[in-house]
């Protein structure tokens, strides 16, 4: 018995073809409504800038670790004053006082840090002698 290979159908539909079916389209029922007038860009008044704010974190992390962090600051114009802090892997809180007196001083930091640090104590892995090497015993005849 031979074989045939199927005819290639070069990407044609298989079956009848009938043209696509749209559904009708309908104006909407009611329009949206007008409120007058048109688009106005808000004003902003240009000046120095004001304004204060602080945030601060307490959890924990995936690992049960705790998480502590935050900042403040607050600013008058060019005059500002802050702080942020963090807790260390080490247990420490290291925390930054910032100042920028006005256009010409910039940017004065003094870092501080609060607790004792302390490291857990890291216990080797056990040794274990890697295995010996025996040649397969030799039989002569």
């Amino acid at each position: 018995m031979a074989y045939a290979a199927p005819t290639p159908d070069h990407g044609r539909p298989h079956g009848p073809v009938h043209a696509p079916v749209h559904a009708p389209v309908h104006a909407p029922v009611h329009a949206a409504p007008h409120h007058g007038g048109s688009y106005h860009q808000p004003q902003y008044k240009e000046g120095p800038a004001h304004y204060q704010y602080a945030y601060g974190v307490e959890d924990y992390n995936a690992y049960g670790g705790p998480l502590n962090f935050g900042q403040e600051e607050a600013r008058d114009g060019y005059s500002t004053k802050g702080s942020y802090h963090v807790l260390l892997p080490d247990g420490r809180t290291q925390t930054v006082y910032y100042t920028v007196a006005d256009e010409y001083s910039g940017y004065v930091a003094d870092v501080k840090y609060e607790g004792k640090a302390t490291y857990d104590t890291h216990k080797a892995a056990p040794h274990h002698a890697a295995p010996t090497y025996h040649a397969a015993p030799h039989h002569s005849f």
